[in-house]
């Protein structure tokens, strides 16, 4: 166990705080909710996915007023282009032209989330844009490198309407530290209760409810290195890892079966090594919630399928079928694989 006292500790009561505050609005999220604060301590992109009016922008708000810091969106569309990210031009009453910062630079460093909805409307020059600002947190625009230290991507997949998009590329999608689901809840009374209550009607009232910044997001660097300084993974913990990584680039040798898939033709490409890293990463942060020292299993297997789903690639014949094959593929890994 960690003991108890020390600065890190405490790091975990606020988290364990904005974790509580955001069920509080995000009612019947539970999983959602705690999947991004591992993703936030983790300082990782997420890709949500989800349809519409089931919350994710009001849980990405929610978020962006727990770490404090500047909250930026844009709509993606056919004929966005990457200058839009960037700045806008328009023409003043007197007729002269001016130019002015677009959401990614308007906030300079104090941008800590950036919600891109509806990425894949977008064409793939924009996609190269926000890769290069995700993977080095900076963009070079005005002939000067703009920073942006405490960045968190986080982008939405329309996945109801096909025409006038564009498939996220997989490098693109290697970047995303986690893909999440966000579903209606089941519960008729949740149901209900969001529907009647009229406290769920007004978001900008709702979200003002939370105590802003209970973590502050220009500290949050400095707690994620230590997070991952504290936590250990035994030898026998990575050799688990190493083998769940395995099962998923070759699921026919560890005898994995889905009804209506040929094992030996279904991957086209198991996760990568920066997804079995970001793996372990996501898992530390578990423990570390947790109040464990040490990763266990049961670390790993709640973080699997959101960090390694999406960096699993399937062959043509079978991708078509990705959103009814992927997660039932990693609970069949995780069965298959022998746990420590």
């Amino acid at each position: 166990m960690i003991e108890p006292g020390t600065e890190i500790d405490s790091w975990r009561d606020r988290a364990l705080q904005l974790d509580a505050s955001a069920n509080q609005i995000m009612v019947g999220q539970q999983r959602a909710v705690r999947l991004l604060l591992l993703a936030t301590f983790a300082r990782g992109h997420v890709l949500l996915e989800g349809d519409v009016g089931v919350g994710k922008t009001t849980l990405l708000q929610t978020l962006a007023r727990g770490i404090g810091g500047a909250f930026e969106r844009i709509e993606g569309t056919v004929d966005l282009m990457p200058s839009d990210l960037l700045y806008y031009t328009y023409v003043t009453r007197d007729g002269q032209p001016r130019v002015e910062a677009g959401p990614l630079l308007k906030h300079g460093p104090d941008l800590s989330i950036f919600f891109f909805n509806e990425i894949n409307r977008a064409r793939p020059q924009v996609h190269s844009l926000m890769l290069r600002a995700m993977a080095e947190r900076n963009v070079n625009a005005f002939n000067t490198e703009h920073q942006f230290p405490h960045l968190q991507v986080f982008a939405d997949r329309n996945r109801v309407e096909r025409e006038e998009t564009f498939e996220i590329p997989a490098a693109v999608r290697d970047r995303f530290f986690m893909e999440i689901t966000i579903e209606m809840p089941d519960d008729p009374a949740l149901l209900r209760e969001l529907m009647v209550d009229t406290r769920y009607h007004d978001v900008g009232a709702l979200i003002n409810e939370m105590e802003p910044a209970t973590v502050p997001f220009h500290e949050l660097n400095d707690v994620a290195a230590r997070i991952q300084a504290s936590v250990g993974t035994s030898e026998t913990l990575l050799r688990y890892a190493l083998d769940l990584c395995a099962a998923t680039r070759n699921p026919a040798a560890f005898g994995i079966e889905l009804a209506g898939v040929t094992a030996a033709e279904l991957v086209q490409a198991g996760a990568s090594p920066r997804g079995m890293s970001m793996m372990l990463r996501a898992a530390r942060v578990a423990a570390w919630l947790a109040g464990r020292s040490e990763v266990v299993p049961e670390d790993i297997h709640t973080v699997f399928e959101p960090t390694i789903a999406h960096r699993i690639f399937f062959n043509p014949i079978y991708e078509m079928r990705r959103s009814e094959i992927a997660g039932p593929f990693t609970s069949a890994i995780l069965e298959a694989v022998a746990s420590p």
